[in-house]
């Protein structure tokens, strides 16, 4: 356990030394403090006002840039110090494998979801402050998916990194990843499907393999429970699962794909690196 928490400490203190933190704490900050100057706390659009058209806003600008920013930036992680020449000495330390590996996850964890939910609960609190009806449910569903995604995207960045030689084909693979689910995120897509007489099912197994179109569908459902936006196909998610039911598979899948993907890292990671 003293190991873990090393590594989880060493982690967070290298990262948050880095100009990228910056970046993204200021790209956070920057899109909340944008949402308010606005006024999304006091328009209406489609029907939301208030906070709620907040947060609609927040969790989609969290979508598009979160999962990039979250592999670039982690792919780094081990590719970065084996082409440093750091990784070694790190190795040969008393330290074990897996209090490493998980510690340096963990403290990346921290370092990338703090800032986001901080910037999200500033605004909730700015909006209370001022008199607006704080949405709490919608708000700790918003956080829990928040959450999903980002251990999502980091098991999948752990497991780059590890099958990575180098930072520049770590960070230009997990760009590619990130461009393969942007492709499969998109509506279209699904209507192409559709139109090949594909079952149902199949489309919606498709659909349903992307993280990033289970968070968004999910996002979605929060603020529009008879999903209009998806048309046809919202019928067959409502069939199939459920408000209640997509909500839960939209905080389990990802989470439990990162751990997945996470725990195959380390598996290679172990075997590749010990004698």
């Amino acid at each position: 356990m003293t190991a873990f928490l090393s590594a989880v400490r060493l982690d967070i203190a290298e990262s948050t030394r880095a100009r990228w933190f910056l970046l993204y704490s200021l790209v956070f900050g920057g899109i909340v403090v944008g949402l308010l100057v606005f006024g999304l706390t006091e328009s209406r659009v489609m029907g939301f006002t208030g906070l709620s058209r907040l947060l609609v806003t927040y969790i989609q600008l969290a979508m598009a840039i979160l999962p990039v920013f979250i592999l670039i930036t982690t792919v780094r992680s081990v590719a970065g110090d084996r082409e440093a020449g750091v990784f070694e000495y790190m190795l040969s330390l008393p330290v074990p494998l897996g209090a490493w590996y998980w510690g340096r996850m963990l403290g990346r964890f921290a370092v990338v979801f703090v800032p986001v939910v901080l910037a999200l609960l500033g605004a909730i609190a700015y909006g209370a402050a001022m008199g607006v009806a704080v949405p709490w449910w919608h708000l700790v569903v918003d956080v829990a998916l928040l959450l999903s995604l980002t251990w999502c995207f980091l098991g999948i960045g752990f497991l780059i990194s590890v099958l990575a030689r180098s930072s520049d084909v770590a960070q230009t693979a997990a760009f590619i990843v990130w461009l393969v689910l942007i492709c499969f995120l998109d509506l279209v897509l699904l209507g192409v499907l559709l139109r090949s007489s594909l079952p149902p099912d199949a489309v919606l197994a498709v659909a349903l393999a992307n993280p990033l179109q289970v968070f968004r569908t999910a996002s979605m459902l929060l603020f529009d429970p008879q999903l209009v936006l998806l048309g046809s196909a919202a019928y067959v998610i409502l069939d199939n699962f459920g408000i209640t039911g997509y909500i839960v598979w939209a905080l389990v899948y990802p989470a439990a794909l990162g751990t997945a993907t996470a725990g195959l890292g380390f598996l290679l990671f172990r075997r590749g690196d010990l004698p």
